[in-house]
């Protein structure tokens, strides 16, 4: 700090405490107010890349195909699946869900139509089918679920043992209205052709969208509170051995009660550790309480201005609170160890000179490690996904108020204590410089040792991967965790994929062609008709049936056809014909045989009911009298769901294993991708991959490049820091050295371990080199000092670490049992975070004061002895 600043600071804050820390009371209470209104997120948003084209057509297609959320809960009964006193219990769970008015529609084993039971005649599609709620053999009904191309997998699994219910919640219309309007404005903005006006309508739009997705949040997580509290009484009947529910709605209300469970088990945590801790270290109350009066209000303060801004906090953001206690209580421990060492060398007959002199000391280092740490999560900022953002800012914003109010508060409160007679600093000074020692007698061995771990980094790094399953992100005892794992192991798959196949448009010019068409479908009328067809049919439809279906629709569809002035498709389906459905079934069929797929559903799945009803082959006429004779209850499931005629479009649903060993996300859409085009031959502008596995795979990797990418810019920033802050390029060197081993060995124990890289890890290399680094300056700044006055490095060396090596031990071993706390998390990324993030704090403690010493010592940055 320059001498006019410190000045400056010394006459507005030091001379005039009491006022200083009235004006922050109050500002400190004014924000306060806002915090009962912190809201948090847990919405889709925070999984998916911001920006992601993916998104735009996942939610494009929702809408054409009119999909809603729902929930899943699935029922393992104690006896047979298909007892009275099952079905029947069954049958009430169903009509205690339908009144919630959240709820559009049921699904069950109870209300699916019955193809198979007995197998029925293509005649009999348009009369009404049974369900199992009607008189049918239930011996046939367990075999059609459990064969049925439809059924199979999806809601009884193959040993019946357990149930599927899907839940259908009804589309919110103005919450999808304001998301439509949001995210068009949106596009416009990023495409730089948004106008004032529409700017300012995105501002309004936004607000808006956030506030009312903010209330539909609250309702939904009410809503999902009270599906609980109905499953809990159905548990109770006894009926049932287990009952799980899931679905992304649940998933999201859950992780809201994990980012609120984590604030405070995190925050009340931190500030017990740090009484424990300060207790240990100082062993008097002042220099208890005062540092956790810097952290606490720091802490208010930053949630009410998160509050008054209405930034929102994720599970990605969970940590928040205990990253800002640990980071505040860093630098308040650092000057209470350098007041400490000013009050027993008894230079300083004023308590105003003492605290004056500690502030002007200490000020520049803790600047830079402030600094520093800033740099590592602003390079969050670009990994594009919404909440790392705001994490990133979020920190970066909190570490600045943390070092003004540790400058502010805690000097203000000493000038106002009375002074106290110095204790004894106890053993740490004679513990750290155990170190000096070691350093001296084997830094040859260091050096070795810090070349074969460097060697062994470099292997784990290459080994690191970014895939990961989402359902080892929670403990196994969440319901997250079992509902998944159940509906994985025995009901088709967790996540879902849709591929989107497009046919071109068929171009119909000119009579000729309509001639042409006609005559081909004349004969293949006049063969439909014929008596090798009935004799073909006779189990299925009549010859008269078959000669009235076959005119009805030659009527119909020559209408229709007359009336296609402009050439547009308004003939039979681009899909629903023999070709159509073949080239369907043989991806079909290619996605089932894929280790990581679960259910598949698509057009090939009626195609193959219908060869098990027919008995044979089918062809493009009796396809098509098929789809107009289908009861609307088989066009919800099997059609509907997968065509869109007039977009000669179709769509394949698949579900994924997220339990999978051998899911590759990445590898198995590139695969996928390559069947697409090498064995079927569609272009890339003839399908379309989406879904949520699609978003959550882009989000990773983009999130891998940009933050591997951004690490070695943290370096660079950090470097450059260095050079000013020492003025020596020597010395920025030898500095980074053990940030970057220490980095290095986390993220290489991550890679050999087989911990993969999620959008919490892939933040440690940064932020544990942001705030790594803190005792690399302090440790490089006191050693410049000390060097001066006697020019040996030896000596320096131990001096240092009998002084500033006691502050960076205390500091260290602070944020190492802090974000140990972090393992007493629900969700495991907030687990791996604080554990490696602390093994990261360990290793560069160990960098600091063994290898920096040594590399000191060996190069002589500073000059010659």
């Amino acid at each position: 700090m320059s001498e006019r600043l410190f000045s400056l600071y010394d006459r507005t804050v030091l001379k005039h405490p009491k006022t200083v820390l009235m004006l922050l009371a109050v500002l400190i209470a004014m924000l306060a107010t806002y915090i009962p209104g912190f809201k948090l997120d847990a919405s889709s948003d925070s999984l998916v890349l911001e920006g992601d084209e993916s998104l735009r057509i996942f939610r494009e297609v929702g809408k054409r195909y009119s999909s809603e959320d729902f929930l899943i809960i699935t029922v393992e009964p104690r006896g047979d699946l298909y007892a009275d006193d099952v079905l029947m219990e069954i049958s009430a769970l169903r009509e205690r869900l339908l009144a919630f008015d959240r709820v559009s529609s049921v699904t069950s084993l109870l209300d699916v139509p019955l193809l198979q039971s007995p197998k029925i005649k293509l005649s009999e599609l348009s009369d009404g089918l049974n369900t199992l709620r009607d008189d049918v053999d239930r011996e046939l009904v367990r075999e059609e679920f459990k064969t049925s191309p439809v059924y199979k997998d999806l809601l009884v699994s193959r040993d019946a043992s357990t149930t599927a219910i899907q839940v259908n919640l009804k589309r919110d219309a103005h919450y999808i209205k304001l998301l439509e309007q949001r995210e068009q404005l949106q596009q416009l903005i990023r495409d730089g052709e948004a106008s004032a006006e529409q700017q300012a309508e995105f501002d309004q739009v936004f607000q808006e969208f956030r506030d009312y997705q903010a209330q539909f949040n609250q309702q939904q997580s009410l809503f999902i509170d009270d599906v609980r509290v109905l499953l809990d009484e159905f548990r109770a009947r006894g009926v049932a051995k287990q009952i799980h529910l899931g679905g992304v709605p649940m998933i999201a209300a859950d992780m809201i009660s994990f980012v609120k469970s984590d604030l405070l088990v995190f925050g009340t945590g931190i500030v017990v550790f740090m009484v424990c801790i300060l207790s240990i270290i100082f062993r008097r109350l002042r220099w208890v309480a005062l540092p956790v009066l810097v952290c606490l209000s720091t802490v208010t303060l930053m949630m009410g201005f998160l509050a008054f801004l209405d930034w929102r906090m994720t599970v990605v953001s969970s940590n928040f609170v205990a990253l800002l206690l640990i980071v505040t209580l860093s630098i308040n421990v650092h000057l209470i160890v350098r007041y400490r060492e000013l009050h027993g060398a008894g230079e300083y007959k004023s308590q105003h000179q003492l605290v004056r002199e500690t502030v002007h000391f200490m000020f520049t280092p803790c600047l830079y490690t402030a600094l520093t740490t800033v740099v590592a999560f602003v390079s969050l900022v670009v990994s594009g996904i919404r909440p790392v953002i705001d994490f990133g800012w979020m920190m970066t914003i909190g570490i600045s108020v943390a070092l003004i109010l540790s400058f502010l508060i805690l000097p203000c409160l000493l000038v106002l204590l009375p002074r106290q007679d110095p204790i004894p600093s106890g053993t740490t000074g004679a513990f750290t410089i155990r170190f000096a020692a070691f350093t001296e007698r084997f830094g040859a061995l260091i050096l070795i040792i810090a070349t074969a771990l460097a060697v062994m980094a470099g292997i784990g790094i290459s080994k690191l991967e970014v895939e990961n399953r989402f359902i080892d992100f929670f403990d196994e005892s969440t319901e997250i965790y079992q509902g998944m794992e159940l509906v994985d192991a025995q009901l088709g798959g967790t996540i879902p994929m849709e591929i989107l196949l497009t046919a071109p448009d068929l171009e119909i010019d000119g009579a000729n062609e309509d001639d042409e068409f006609a005559d081909d479908f004349s004969m293949e009328s006049d063969e439909f008709s014929d008596d090798d067809f009935a004799d073909d049919f006779a189990d299925e439809v009549s010859a008269e049936d078959a000669q009235s279906y076959s005119d009805e629709f030659a009527d119909d569809f020559g209408d229709d056809f007359s009336n296609d002035s402009d050439g547009v498709n308004a003939g039979p389906s681009a899909w629903f014909n023999r070709a159509g459905m073949s080239r369907v079934e043989r991806l079909h069929d290619w996605l089932e045989a894929q280790p990581e797929t679960g259910k598949v559903l698509s057009l090939a799945t009626l195609y193959k009911l219908m060869q098990i009803l027919v008995g044979k082959d089918i062809d493009d006429i009796q396809l098509v009298l098929a789809q107009q004779s289908l009861p609307d209850s088989i066009q919800d499931i099997m059609i509907r769901p997968h065509l869109i005629d007039e977009l000669n479009e179709t769509r394949i649903t698949v579900r994924v294993k997220e339990t999978s060993k051998e899911l590759r996300r990445n590898e198995y859409l590139q695969r996928v991708a390559n069947y697409l085009e090498d064995e079927l031959g569609f272009s890339k502008d003839e399908y379309e991959i989406t879904g949520m596995l699609v978003l959550y795979n882009n989000m990773l990797q983009s999130l891998y490049r940009s933050q591997i990418l951004t690490i070695a810019a943290v370096f660079v920033a950090i470097m450059l820091m260095f050079v000013v802050l020492f003025r020596s390029l020597s010395l920025a060197v030898i500095g980074i050295i053990p940030n970057i081993l220490a980095a290095s060995i986390v993220l290489g124990g991550m890679g050999l371990v087989g911990i993969p890289l999620d959008m919490m890890t892939i933040t440690i290399a940064a932020i544990s080199i942001g705030i790594g680094v803190d005792n690399t300056i302090h440790y490089i700044h006191r050693f410049k000092r000390e060097f001066a006055f006697d020019q040996n490095y030896l000596a320096t060396m131990y001096r240092c670490h009998g002084s500033i090596g006691k502050a960076m031990y205390y500091t260290s071993c602070t944020i190492i049992f802090g974000f140990a706390i972090l393992a007493l998390s629900n969700f495991k990324p907030s687990i791996y975070f604080g554990l490696l993030t602390g093994a990261a704090m360990l290793a560069a403690l160990l960098g600091a004061l063994l290898l920096l010493p040594r590399l000191l010592v060996t190069l002589k940055p500073l000059g010659r002895e």
